[in-house]
């Protein structure tokens, strides 16, 4: 197959939840097919990052677009946004408009020279044209208008939750309308599909569930941690992760050290925001970006996924899962993975049951034990070499049937 992706943002360092799940498709794709990768992305022009991606990809696009990066001032980030209130469309897709990216995608598009294309993600959706002559898939990694109506609800600053508000209201309309114009969507799981099949027959829709790399995260021997370590793991300029994280160290962390006083608490991932760097304390370490997040998994007594902010599927909680480690999480956090409460990780939602959660993993190391080798026996079911495949099945029957609106392999 001859297939043209698309995604907005530097797919390397490969850091981040949407990233992970790209790469390793894209990898497996560009082995077996040609592929062309057209990579438009923020900030100011990064060529060691444009050669680095042509090297991994040879034949790949980078377009620079000079959109403010999450890492710019806020002063920066809010001038941009104020020019674009105006747009119909959301700022979460606005923001990754381009006109010489528009034009470069309706040529390759218009001109047929490929069987298949790949929308990755709704934030570049608005870069392809209207009509499209060539087959168009949707990869939804979420449902972007569930994110922004749940920014809304827990945003405590009011300016923020009334341009929260007000985005999530775009962003339903537009996602709606997307859904409709492209031939096909894949999801990553069965509740986001059914979320979408309110706006589109399910039939149109695909799931291809998340996956992890098991020979980057394999269980760890039967050895104990060092001491009550707890972590979070994921990207720290993202805001469903910065809600989390504070959430976490002020409504649950009181209760866990009431009970453990030598517990710590690391937060791992990358860009720490100026709010949760304020989080640190003799307690709460924010390590910022970390060369490797395994050395800090394999040291952990318990992984906490305090999400109440989010869509699609946390491949953070199976790479913990391959780990072999015990996972608290709420019921958001892990929406849409295949895991079980109470056999291979606990769900739980109130700030005094996640507390209790969290001091019982700590204490019993005979349960940290049973649910920590449960949950690598679930993650081992879902390594990347099993779910790529499913979605090049998909890739493959659209390509052989652009003209058919039906479920394609593996919902």
């Amino acid at each position: 197959m001859k297939i043209l992706w698309v995604k907005h943002g530097k797919l390397l360092p490969v850091d981040a939840g949407g990233k992970i799940r790209t790469y390793n498709i894209l990898r497996y794709l560009a082995s077996r097919h040609h592929v062309e990768l057209l990579a438009p992305y923020s900030g100011q022009q990064d060529l060691s990052y444009e050669k680095e991606l042509a090297e991994l990809f040879p034949g790949s696009i980078a377009i620079c677009t000079n959109a403010p990066e999450d890492s710019d001032s806020a002063l920066t980030q809010w001038s941009h946004y104020l020019t674009r209130t105006l747009s119909r469309a959301p700022y979460a897709v606005e923001k990754f408009t381009s006109r010489a990216v528009r034009k470069l995608v309706t040529e390759k598009l218009d001109g047929r020279q490929f069987d298949v294309a790949v929308c990755d993600f709704l934030a570049v959706s608005h870069n392809f044209p209207v009509v499209l002559k060539t087959p168009t898939v949707l990869f939804q990694h979420n449902v972007e208008s569930i994110i922004w109506q749940r920014q809304a609800r827990w945003e405590k600053n009011t300016i923020k939750r009334i341009v929260f508000k007000m985005e999530a209201a775009k962003m339903n309309r537009y996602e709606a309308n997307a859904l409709r114009r492209f031939q096909y969507i894949i999801a990553v799981s069965e509740s986001d599909r059914n979320l979408m099949s309110k706006e589109v027959a399910p039939q149109k829709i695909t799931v291809v569930p998340t996956g992890v790399d098991l020979t980057q995260f394999k269980a760890a021997n039967d050895s104990e941690p060092a001491g009550h370590q707890v972590i979070f793991l994921g990207s720290m300029d993202w805001e469903a992760n910065v809600d989390a994280v504070s959430h976490f160290c002020q409504e649950i962390w009181p209760l866990v050290l009431s009970e453990v006083p030598d517990a710590k608490f690391r937060i791992v991932g990358r860009n720490p925001s100026p709010s949760v760097k304020r989080l640190a304390s003799q307690s709460v370490e924010v390590t910022g970006t970390v060369p490797s997040v395994t050395e800090y998994l394999q040291a952990a007594s318990v992984v906490v996924v305090p999400l109440r902010i989010g869509g699609g599927t946390r491949l953070k909680i199976f790479e913990a899962m391959a780990t072999g480690k015990a996972v608290v999480s709420t019921t958001i956090g892990a929406e849409g993975l295949e895991v079980q409460d109470g056999k291979d990780i606990f769900l739980v939602d109130s700030p005094e049951a996640f507390a209790k959660r969290v001091v019982d993993v700590l204490r019993n190391s005979a349960l940290r034990g049973r649910i920590g080798k449960a949950a690598a026996v679930t993650a081992s079911k879902h390594d990347w070499s099993c779910v790529a495949p499913l979605f090049e099945k998909v890739l493959s029957e659209v390509a052989d049937s652009p003209s058919k609106t039906k479920s394609f392999g593996v919902s």
